[in-house]
């Protein structure tokens, strides 16, 4: 990877939003994506479609279970050469209860706890090459958490009410870590992207109202720095910044994160 590239990291390009926005960064000048996924023959395939619509070859994969904290960190060590963006869209919203072999909901641990998991993980990589940019890909259809119930073993679970607290934790958690990113040369924002048609929207019931390209189009303006430009923790639709309501109990904040903190290495 050693290039003079904009290296982007992004998860979830294998789902239409994340396809997209990795898509509309290949056509960027001077831009070098790497997507990270689970599966080896659907990512081959992205990389492959990506280069195709793009004419970018420099477009790439790895492969990693971002639900499991140990593969997360064992990418993280095997990673080489600059890193400038990252972008967390990995999402799932599966109907019934799933755990990981780790014990931890499923929902829980890709949409919330892996998105803190990589930002942690690849901080010293986007520390290196700073001025570096995380973007968490949010959602405006967010609440109902309950930092007591993260993994929904005490309420029944209900994929909507965990996707909604999922999206109200990014954002959450986005706001925590804000000032030590800063630190760091790092900023990170949080987003919603849009509505398109895709596996986790049907699996919501939702049948989409917007063009991937659509979708895509804040994540890939906070990506290539084009919004958000010297702040950092703050929140973004339709292309620019919107107050988020869910972060303005800083205790609140501080609580969620400090509990998924405490989740141990898988």
């Amino acid at each position: 990877m050693e290039n003079s590239n904009t290296v982007v990291l992004i998860s979830g390009a294998t789902g239409v939003i994340g396809n997209a926005i990795a898509r509309e960064l290949a056509q960027t000048p001077g831009y070098a994506i790497v997507i990270v996924a689970r599966d080896e023959a659907r990512a081959v395939k992205a990389v492959d479609g990506i280069r195709r619509e793009s004419g970018n070859e420099a477009v790439s994969h790895v492969i990693a279970d971002l639900s499991r904290r140990h593969s997360i960190q064992a990418l993280a060590e095997s990673w080489r050469g600059p890193l400038h963006v990252l972008v967390n869209d990995a999402g799932v919203a599966p109907r019934r209860r799933e755990i990981t072999p780790e014990g931890i909901e499923l929902t829980f641990a890709t949409n919330v706890l892996a998105y803190l998991w990589m930002a942690e993980a690849f901080a010293p990589h986007l520390q290196a090459s700073a001025p570096a940019r995380i973007v968490n890909v949010a959602s405006y259809w967010a609440g109902e958490l309950d930092v007591d119930d993260l993994e929904f073993e005490r309420r029944p679970f209900d994929n909507h009410t965990a996707y909604r607290q999922s999206k109200q934790a990014n954002r959450m958690l986005t706001a925590a870590l804000a000032d030590e990113m800063a630190a760091r040369g790092i900023s990170i924002h949080a987003c919603h992207p849009g509505d398109p048609a895709s596996t986790l929207s049907r699996s919501l019931g939702f049948s989409g109202s917007q063009s991937p390209q659509d979708a895509a189009r804040t994540p890939v303006m906070l990506a290539r720095g084009e919004l958000g430009a010297g702040t950092s923790g703050r929140y973004f639709e339709h292309g620019r910044e919107t107050k988020c309501r869910f972060c303005e109990n800083k205790d609140e904040v501080e609580r969620l994160y400090q509990a998924c903190r405490a989740y141990a290495a898988g």
